[in-house]
């Protein structure tokens, strides 16, 4: 079963970014994926690859 949310170190890997460009775009409110949990930020993976798909068109 997928992981509905990931958390920063998943985000990173997934996109093959480092893990400060990740907490850069996961504090980004606008972009649509991220999910504040207390302190923790996740993102929703669906939300996510929309948001990646967007980027390149």
């Amino acid at each position: 079963m997928d992981k509905a949310l990931l958390n920063v170190k998943e985000v990173s890997e997934y996109l093959g970014l480092g893990e400060t460009k990740t907490r850069e775009l996961l504090r980004n409110p606008k972009n649509g994926f991220t999910i504040r949990i207390g302190n923790r930020l996740y993102a929703h993976k669906g939300r996510l690859d929309v948001w990646l798909k967007n980027q390149i068109l």
